[in-house]
């Protein structure tokens, strides 16, 4: 029997949380991971406000008690005051991943100049990978679009469950043995 697989969602938006905005970001990355995975998977599914705390406690749920091989935040990397998800998903990691933030500025720099102001980031907490990606749904493709075809790979390294991609949307790349 195939090890069920659960992925994390967590939409850091006050607007979302307190029902004044629909949650629009949340809902693009679970459309997204649909259509690059062949794999059946479950979503750990959250819209909190933008308090540090409770988006580090949220993580340390998804990751520990819940086991998600992979969290995606939406939300929360920009340079405003109440932007804080950065903070928050470094205080709970066990070790940060840089390269998923450069990439994901570098392709979001090809369509705004202001991807220089996004804060997104990546990190690992136990045998969960963590990206942080911007709270618009077209950057949210974006981004995912980069930096998807390493997250696989990523996830075996930290013993997950073996992500399939539909190869017609999305081409994972592992090494050869």
């Amino acid at each position: 029997m195939q090890e069920l697989i659960k992925i994390g969602v967590i939409n850091i938006s006050d607007r979302a949380s307190a029902g004044i905005y629909e949650d629009i970001p949340g809902k693009a990355v679970v459309e997204t991971l649909k259509d690059y995975l062949v794999s059946t998977f479950e979503t750990v599914y959250k819209v909190i406000p933008d308090e540090q705390d409770l988006i580090s406690a949220t993580l340390i749920e998804m990751a520990d008690v819940e086991n998600c091989c992979l969290i995606v935040t939406t939300g929360g990397t920009g340079p405003s005051k109440r932007d804080v998800t950065p903070e928050a998903t470094e205080a709970v990691c066990d070790k940060m991943m840089p390269g998923f933030g450069e990439l994901m500025r570098a392709e979001s720099l090809k369509y705004v100049p202001t991807a220089i102001l996004s804060r997104q980031t990546a990190g690992l907490r136990g045998k969960s990978l963590i990206i942080n990606l911007p709270g618009k749904p077209k950057a949210i493709r974006q981004c995912l679009d980069a930096v998807f075809p390493a997250v696989p790979y990523c996830i075996d390294l930290l013993e997950g469950p073996y992500l399939i991609c539909n190869q017609e949307i999305m081409k994972e790349f592992r090494p050869k043995q």
